[in-house]
């Protein structure tokens, strides 16, 4: 009998999220829910879409990569989104995280370097209907000052420190999720939270793998 495409795909969702975010501690109930809503197969090249659930990263246009759904959803998660924020993402690739976001948060602000990245990713949320996702052309270590500040800021690649310009855009109260490591490839996930008084305090979540963020603040 043969296979139903649909059905297969809505299976390997489904053991994604029972076996590797359920399983690995995700646990906030709106990233679960937009992990599930949020189709990952429209947002890798066609062909791979057996392959959309796989806990692994998978490769998109320009030499570039989707992140594995785990990392996704534990960055996210370590936003502590409540669904009214605007949130800043840094590394749009094909936009499948900017769709996550948009299911969790109120607007999603994301900046990507790669034009061809950009102009896909804009066409593919508007296309999928994420209206609340705005994405723009420019150096992300600088982030997006027009739209400042943001409740929540998080970065899709690894800093040699955080940026000050992101800092700088975080708004009292707000979270900055970021990869940072004295190297290019091998980072640590840091959170970083403003304080109501403007102070900032940083913790180390784990220890993670990104491609380097490249800009005026980055590599």
């Amino acid at each position: 009998m043969p296979i139903d495409p649909e059905r297969e795909l809505e299976a390997r969702k489904e053991r994604m999220l029972n076996q590797h975010l359920v399983a690995r501690g995700i646990r906030d109930a709106a990233v679960l829910r937009a992990m599930r809503e949020v189709p990952r197969e429209a947002f890798i090249p066609p062909g791979m879409e057996l392959f959309a659930y796989d806990d692994g990263p998978l490769p998109i246009e320009a030499g570039q990569t989707i992140s594995q759904p785990y990392i996704v959803a534990y960055m996210i998660e370590a936003l502590e989104l409540l669904g009214r924020e605007r949130v800043l993402e840094i590394g749009t690739g094909s936009g499948y995280a900017a769709a996550v976001l948009s299911r969790c948060a109120a607007q999603v602000f994301t900046v990507e370097r790669i034009a061809r990245l950009a102009e896909s990713a804009r066409a593919r949320v508007q296309a999928l209907g994420y209206q609340n996702v705005a994405v723009h052309l420019g150096d992300g270590t600088l982030g997006w000052r027009e739209h400042a500040p943001y409740d929540a800021i998080v970065v899709t690649a690894g800093a040699p420190e955080v940026p000050d310009e992101l800092l700088e855009q975080l708004a009292p109260g707000g979270r900055l999720v970021i990869p940072v490591g004295p190297t290019p490839h091998l980072q640590d996930l840091v959170r970083v939270r403003r304080t109501a008084d403007g102070r900032l305090r940083r913790e180390t979540l784990c220890a993670v793998r990104f491609v380097p963020l490249i800009g005026e603040q980055g590599w």
